[in-house]
């Protein structure tokens, strides 16, 4: 089993204003000036004051059952639902990661919103949610790059709580982990602390495939990345 610990600067997500509003649901040049000017401090802050770490274990000898759609890692199993099963039965591995952005933004995000500033809480929000998704991207590619060497490839990222695929499971998915991975926790309900953390499966395995899009695949109709998507169009 290994295990990877990536750090990242703010920097290396290259996340900017108009990435920033395309998540809040405007498209390019419909937002005013007001609003990317407090978008562009809220992130030149961000750089300040993110702690922006991922981390995943692999898992080899995992087993798939496609008669009640579940994968068994060690001692856990997991009940994906149709949707996370078919993308990731294929694998011969799995990699189960974490990733945050610390928890300044969300303590942030709260002091303003309890100020009444309701539209910079929201922006921190978003922010602290791009930052950790950002993170879990780029440790998917170097994941990918370090992989690639044995001529294995891997599936998108999944996350409890999307596609069917129960949050509760979250508490199966700690347990294959060290205590504090990453530095994040979880509580009876299932929630992470730092709030804007990510967690999640990557498939791996010679038969496994990346898919670009994979929004027309889920059924969660009120997710960001979703509007994203309509957005863009």
């Amino acid at each position: 089993m290994e295990r990877l610990t990536f750090q990242f600067s703010f920097q290396d997500l290259k996340l900017d204003v108009p990435q920033v509003e395309r998540t809040m649901g405007y498209k390019s040049g419909e937002s005013d000036e007001v609003l990317a000017e407090l978008i562009g401090a809220a992130l030149d802050e961000a750089e300040q004051v993110c702690h922006i770490k991922a981390e995943l274990r692999i898992f080899r000898g995992v087993s798939f059952n496609g008669e009640d759609k579940t994968v068994r890692i060690e001692d856990e199993v997991f009940d994906l639902k149709k949707i996370v099963y078919s993308q990731i039965r294929k694998s011969e591995a799995v990699a189960v990661f974490l990733a945050t952005a610390g928890d300044r933004l969300g303590i942030m995000s709260r002091q303003a919103m309890k100020e009444g500033d309701l539209l910079k809480g929201y922006v921190y929000d978003i922010i602290g949610s791009e930052v950790a998704d950002g993170a879990a991207g780029i440790m998917q590619d170097e994941l990918e790059k370090t992989i690639k060497a044995g001529g294995e490839k891997i599936t998108n990222r999944y996350s409890p709580g999307y596609c069917g695929w129960n949050v509760a499971e979250q508490h199966k998915l700690f347990r294959l982990m060290p205590a504090n991975f990453c530095g994040i926790s979880l509580n009876d309900s299932a929630l992470m602390s730092p709030e804007k953390s990510v967690s999640g499966f990557i498939g791996i395995g010679r038969e496994v495939r990346f898919n670009d899009y994979t929004c027309g695949l889920c059924d969660m109709e009120d997710c960001i990345y979703r509007r994203i998507r309509k957005v863009k169009k």
